[in-house]
């Protein structure tokens, strides 16, 4: 049966509904756009949250992979079961993917982190997007990648799903040079794609909040939190790595609050975040720096707009999460980053701030009190330089959109 090409009907993949709020932005930006260069579509989504993008965003969404069977101790039931029990259901499960997809024109790939190992396993997302990009192609759906970030990929068998996945797009665009050049490391030819910011920076400019006015004349820093622990995001049994990124943190923002600064505490996952925030808040406590002075400002967000209306109520941010960085960024707010991750350096070599940044596992708090005061001290020229950034950045991806988009309706 032939699609109906007067309504285009455009999936999208990602992981949303999960409480992350830069993956949730990425689908909002999208969402907004999609309207707007194809007024009419029919959009669903495929992601890890489906009752809560549903709930949101009011459409129609079905979940990426199933649960889970229980465990079970013994080998050879394990064995047998993988046998008589697994591979029937994954079968299945690919045939669902065909048939989900048969009535959809286009499989939009977006970002949120997919084509990297951080927090992702080789037969987890990764071998859920080969399995949903191979049954766009037997469904014939288009298959499209969308200023994705990729790398690092430590495991082969992850490099050869991503590779595979990604040869099946008819379109692909990475969000910076080093995702692009990784891909070329790692022997795939990726010389005709495309480089286009990241799909927030196209967050709907109507509903960016304004930079707040404050009612001292106090200076506000916002200091993003994360629940770090290693560069593949595994809660090992040493903690040694997330307690000194955790005292150093304090450490810097003891200093702050010695200098009569305010301190706005910001998350950029509703869940995993909410452990550094309160062992953050513990910390202070026993430094003798209690909430009720004013000085401390902790008010976790659950919501895009929240995070973003937190970050406008900053003069300064100094952020762990990538999204965090990303936002503020697009806000103008100058950012010291502290990196945990080569895609938050490409964000910073990018919008020009390579100096302000620190390694999330050698953090060094008199280099980055230096840093903080010299990007203080020019902030005034880094807040322009950032603005045209923003506005260079949503020019580029009008003309993705367009590009992507623009055709399906006549």
């Amino acid at each position: 049966m032939s699609k109906d090409l007067t309504r285009p009907r455009i999936a999208l993949f990602g992981a949303f509904g999960v409480g992350n709020l830069g993956n949730e932005c990425t689908l909002q930006a999208l969402l907004q756009n999609i309207r707007t260069y194809a007024p009419g579509a029919e959009i669903t989504c495929i992601c890890p949250g489906p009752e809560a993008t549903q709930s949101d965003y009011k459409i129609s969404s079905s979940l990426i992979e199933e649960l889970p069977l229980p465990p079970l101790n013994n080998r050879f039931l394990r064995l047998l079961r993988r046998i008589f029990i697994g591979i029937p259901m994954e079968l299945l499960r690919w045939l669902k993917a065909i048939g989900r997809l048969r009535n959809v024109d286009t499989l939009v790939m977006t970002g949120t982190g997919m084509l990297g190992d951080f927090g992702i396993s080789p037969l987890g997302l990764h071998y859920e997007i080969v399995k949903w990009t191979f049954a766009a192609k037997l469904a014939q759906c288009k298959v499209i990648f969308l200023s994705v970030g990729a790398g690092p990929l430590r495991k082969a068998l992850s490099r050869h799903f991503v590779k595979a996945a990604l040869s099946c797009a008819a379109y692909r665009s990475y969000r910076d040079e080093f995702s692009k050049d990784y891909l070329k490391s790692i022997s795939f030819n990726s010389d005709r794609d495309h480089v286009y910011p990241d799909l927030a920076f196209s967050y709907p400019i109507a509903r960016l909040p304004q930079s707040s006015s404050h009612s001292c004349n106090r200076t506000v820093i916002g200091v993003g939190l994360m629940t770090y622990f290693n560069r593949r995001c595994i809660s090992p049994a040493d903690e040694t790595i997330y307690r000194d990124y955790l005292t150093n943190l304090g450490n810097f923002v003891t200093w702050l609050l010695e200098r009569d600064y305010i301190v706005r505490l910001l998350i950029g996952d509703v869940t995993y975040d909410q452990r550094a925030r309160q062992d953050l808040q513990a910390l202070l406590k026993v430094r003798g720096f209690g909430y009720k002075k004013g000085s401390i400002i902790d008010e976790p967000a659950s919501t895009v707009d929240e995070v973003l209306s937190q970050l406008a109520a900053t003069d300064l941010v100094v952020a762990s999460r990538f999204h965090n960085v990303l936002l503020a960024l697009m806000l103008g707010k100058p950012v010291l980053a502290i990196s945990y991750h080569e895609k938050v350096d490409a964000l910073m070599d990018g919008a020009g701030l390579a100096a302000f940044r620190q390694d999330i596992e050698s953090i060094d708090v008199g280099k980055m009190i230096r840093q903080f005061t010299s990007l203080a001290g020019q902030s005034n020229e880094i807040q322009q330089q950032l603005n045209r950034k923003a506005a260079a950045c949503r020019v580029a991806l009008d003309d993705q959109y367009n590009r992507i988009f623009g055709n399906f309706i006549d």
